[in-house]
């Protein structure tokens, strides 16, 4: 094989590992996500913690799926106006662009992000897992009329 060719297969191996990587880590089947897509700008691991940055896409109808997460997450709404609901389903907060919010981890704060407007949400997203912890752990609908 020509060393061009390796070149590309080997190019092409890393960036179908780093797609799959980057938009699904930690979002099972149970309640999928949709309309979301996102990029690790950078991840660090001190002390048996993970600090991992990711930019979130969620286009106009998408949503995060229902979830939680094992540590803590700071929020920044670069754009749009993103709906945060929990499990005892009622709108816990909207959130708009500029404003930032901190959710708590553990199995007890299962909660679904939704975009209802007409315009993408952009979010830069701050995790602190315990090392090794996927980003989001999925759950299901705790019985919400939404998904």
């Amino acid at each position: 094989m020509p060393r061009v060719d390796r070149r590309f297969a080997f190019a092409g191996a890393v960036t179908a590992t780093a797609v799959t990587t980057v938009l699904t880590p930690g979002i099972a089947s149970a309640t999928p996500a949709s309309g979301v897509s996102g990029t690790v700008i950078g991840k660090t691991t001190v002390l048996g913690t993970d600090s991992v940055h990711q930019q979130i896409t969620i286009q106009p109808g998408g949503s995060t799926g229902w979830q939680w997460h094992d540590g803590t997450l700071a929020v920044y709404v670069e754009q749009g106006s993103l709906t945060h609901n929990d499990a005892s389903c009622t709108t816990t907060d909207v959130f708009s662009q500029n404003t930032s919010f901190v959710e708590a981890g553990g199995a007890e704060n299962v909660q679904i992000d939704r975009n209802l407007g007409t315009t993408p949400v952009v979010l830069d997203v701050e995790y602190t897992n315990p090392a090794g912890s996927p980003l989001a752990e999925d759950a299901p609908n705790p019985g919400c009329g939404f998904q």
